[in-house]
């Protein structure tokens, strides 16, 4: 079997409202997203026949069919690690649709990252190196104990080899904002940032600052995923996927994160492996793409996925960004929801979502004519991604 452009659609949306403290349990955040990508799609629980979560995520997919009222829950999976999990979520739904596992999948994250776990804060209360199958345990006695800390090494060598860093993650924290202020539902929604009061946020792990970091979020959001034949009788207009890619790279690494910093390159990630074979299945290219909804835990994130999905060359993405491509009245807008940065972090999953208001023409910062929807799930330790567009092919 090889791959088909636009064979399946994503024909439900739905979340939560967003905060530090949600109030409600994971499996209550699951459902209400799930229930609201349904009744968006014009489904019920009759329906569905599949649920794939992240690998992350603590909800597993029978406790989400019961919640749901899912009556033959007949196919599940989860996708991950993390955030590199939701493109990859979307694409193994689409797997088994296509493979005859199932008819309509719900693809959903849930987490109170803020008021619950929360994933920057570092877990390093045991730091004996050495047995763990995650290899994440021989850097925590050296003090690389969370996700800013690695990040911030990233964007120090980037500066140092190619310049003009700064001012790219500048305008990529500012880019973000300026969506998050057209969007009611962004945490950051009435809270608007100016150059200046970018360069005067904290700085917690040199080079990044406050305003470089994601948000810690509680909430939850889902997608409803079917065939393309199915999609065409349903209430909403389809975002086809044409394409899903998933890639580890040269050197498939073991850990979250930190052993990235013992690569031959630390600097180009497995998204550059992902963006060919995305880009391959679809037919289309870089220049294709319309709008993006780029992975952003941290604002060198975006800087380096910006060239590795090939908007720009090798050490370019500061330039690149600096010079105002990624706002609204750019040739490339990025999260144009807020992102992680300014709407809400849930692990990528509210990328998704954002990225198939972007095709159906409903997006609070909406690109006019937006036909090719790029949103990324980030590295390390891998990456995936998806092309949504407003035909099926």
């Amino acid at each position: 079997m090889t791959w088909r452009p636009g064979s399946c659609a994503v024909v439900g949306i739905g979340a939560t409202d967003f905060s530090k403290d949600s109030g409600r349990s994971p499996l209550t955040l699951a459902a209400q997203a799930a229930h609201a990508a349904l009744a968006d799609a014009g489904l019920t629980a009759a329906d569905v026949d599949g649920i794939v979560r992240c690998d992350m995520d603590t909800i597993y997919p029978a406790a989400l069919a019961e919640a749901l009222g899912v009556p033959d829950l007949g196919y599940w999976g989860d996708a991950g690690p993390g955030g590199s999990g939701p493109a990859a979520m979307v694409g193994q739904a689409v797997a088994a649709i296509e493979a005859g596992l199932a008819t309509t999948v719900v693809v959903f994250r849930a987490l109170n990252g803020r008021s619950g776990l929360r994933y920057g804060k570092g877990a390093a209360t045991d730091v004996r190196a050495g047995g763990e199958a995650s290899y994440e345990d021989l850097y925590l006695p050296y003090g690389m104990q969370t996700a800013g800390q690695f990040f911030a090494l990233l964007a120090q060598d980037h500066m140092n080899r190619y310049g003009k860093t700064q001012e790219g993650l500048a305008e990529i924290a500012l880019a973000c904002r300026e969506h998050a202020n057209a969007n009611p539902a962004a945490q950051f929604h009435d809270r608007t940032m100016t150059e200046e009061s970018y360069y005067a946020s904290r700085m917690l792990s040199t080079p990044l600052r406050l305003f470089d970091y994601c948000l810690e979020s509680d909430g939850a959001a889902a997608v409803v995923v079917t065939s393309a034949e199915r999609a065409a009788d349903l209430r909403q207009k389809p975002a086809y996927v044409a394409s899903v890619a998933q890639a580890a790279g040269p050197e498939p690494q073991p850990g979250l994160m930190f052993p990235m910093l013992t690569r031959t390159e630390m600097l180009t990630t497995p998204a550059v492996d992902c963006a060919r074979r995305l880009f391959g299945r679809a037919g289309l290219t870089a220049a294709d793409v319309d709008v993006a909804q780029i992975y952003d835990c941290f604002t060198i994130t975006v800087l380096l996925q910006l060239e590795d999905y090939g908007f720009c060359g090798r050490g370019e993405g500061g330039e690149f960004a600096a010079a105002g491509h990624l706002r609204l009245s750019g040739d490339l807008p990025i999260n144009t929801s807020g992102g992680h940065m300014s709407e809400a972090y849930i692990h990528g999953m509210n990328h998704v979502v954002e990225g198939v208001r972007q095709v159906r023409g409903t997006s609070t910062a909406q690109v006019p004519g937006a036909q090719v929807s790029l949103v990324t799930s980030a590295p390390p330790p891998g990456a995936s991604a998806l092309l949504l567009t407003a035909e099926a092919s």
